[in-house]
Order: C-alpha cells, then structure tokens, then sequence
C-alpha cells in the first residue's frame, strides 16, 4: 500500500508500508491491503506503521523507530483516507 503522511509543514513521508494501526475519534482502527475504502478522522495518539520505511532525514525527528519494521509518527489530530490501497494522512 502507498502512504502519504501530510502535515501543514510539507509532505513528511511517502512510500510503501505493510499496515497502518490509527487513533480514530472512535476507537483505534487497522488498515490493511485491499481495505474497503474509508474516510475517518483522527483524535491524539501514536500511528503505528509496518514495513521496513526509509524516512527523509530532515523529518526524522518526527518519527519513532521502533524496529526494523515498525515505525511510530504522533499526531495531535487528523484525517485518514483510503482508497485503492492508497492512504492519505493529513496530521495536525
């Protein structure tokens, strides 16, 4: 799946990852390859993101490495799309 992690500032990251586990208003949710399209806004937490990511070193700060395959990226709010294995997330 292709991720797109947008803030006010510049688009932050942009690449392949395996999932996406998200803090939604209304409970923590996972996306998946081939999930069913899905528009959803954010509440303030950790998106946790699987697959072995390379971040642009001007933006690394703002991520969390975990292990080799995970990555977290705190938000204070946002919105999620996905569609077409496509995710945007524009973050706060």
């Amino acid at each position: 799946m292709l991720l797109e992690i947008i803030s006010p500032e510049a688009t932050l990251f942009t690449g392949e990852v395996e999932s996406l586990s998200l803090p939604g208003t209304d409970g923590s949710f996972q996306l998946l390859e081939n999930h069913a399209p899905i528009v959803s806004t954010l509440q303030a937490g950790k998106v946790k993101i699987k697959g072995n990511i390379s971040i642009s070193e001007n933006y690394q700060s703002k991520f969390e490495k975990i292990n080799k395959d995970e990555t977290l990226f705190s938000i204070s709010s946002g919105t999620v799309e996905m569609r077409a294995n496509k995710i945007i997330l524009l973050s706060d």
